[in-house]
């Protein structure tokens, strides 16, 4: 018996180690398991903050932007927790690096101070919803398709008010601001090198996922695509 004891308490000592040496190398994932851990308050469900401020902007933010999703999808299967820094030293901590937002495993969403914003925050629910869905697209088409879910102006033109289904339904207004027909990044390393030097990627990947969706029955046509 003292003999179990003793590997019992060996093993007790390395899953604490490992999980220890996992906090510290990826944190946004430890993050996303604990956010209390991470001095991150829930301020409403599925919604954390740093700790100390206050929460009202950021459940603001992840309404609108739950919304923009489903409104897209036409319904959410995907409830990404949000956690929410308003100073750059707790997104440091909780993994981030200079980016706005970022979705974590398809679990989470993080937002730094700089991407406490719908158009971010349903940008980055985007990637996971079309993960959750099964979508295994080009990197291209998930941001692309990410642009088009957040209706960002950036990237994108106005919508058309005459057509207000344009994209349950094909349409034939135009959303393009750059439009090239060179190749773009299929995968994820790729679209990080390319986007370093190249400030219209996001737009140019905006504009093919655009004219696929006229021209393939929108919101419709994507969900059957995922569903072959």
């Amino acid at each position: 018996m003292k003999i179990w004891a003793r590997v019992l308490a060996g093993v007790g000592v390395v899953v604490a180690a490992g999980v220890v040496v996992a906090a510290q190398a990826y944190p946004s994932v430890a993050a996303t398991a604990c956010p209390g851990c991470y001095d991150l308050t829930e301020a409403a469900p599925g919604v954390y903050v740093e700790e100390g401020q206050d929460g009202a902007e950021a459940v603001r933010v992840a309404e609108v932007a739950r919304k923009r999703v489903e409104e897209f999808y036409g319904s959410r299967v995907s409830s990404p927790r949000l956690l929410v820094c308003v100073t750059d030293a707790c997104y440091r901590r909780i993994g981030g690096g200079g980016e706005r937002g970022i979705a974590v495993m398809n679990q989470a969403v993080m937002l730094s101070p700089r991407g406490i914003d719908p158009v971010i925050a349903s940008h980055e629910m985007s990637h996971v919803e079309l993960h959750a869905r099964g979508g295994k697209v080009s990197q291209w088409f998930d941001e692309g398709l990410a642009v088009v879910v957040s209706d960002d102006r950036r990237y994108l033109a106005a919508p058309d008010p005459a057509d207000p289904s344009r994209l349950t339904a094909p349409g034939s207004h135009d959303r393009c601001l750059v439009r090239t027909a060179e190749p773009l990044p299929d995968r994820l390393d790729g679209w990080l090198r390319a986007a370093t030097a190249d400030k219209q990627l996001y737009a140019k990947a905006a504009c093919r996922t655009d004219q696929w969706l006229v021209a393939n029955g929108g919101r419709d046509g994507l969900l059957r695509s995922l569903g072959r």
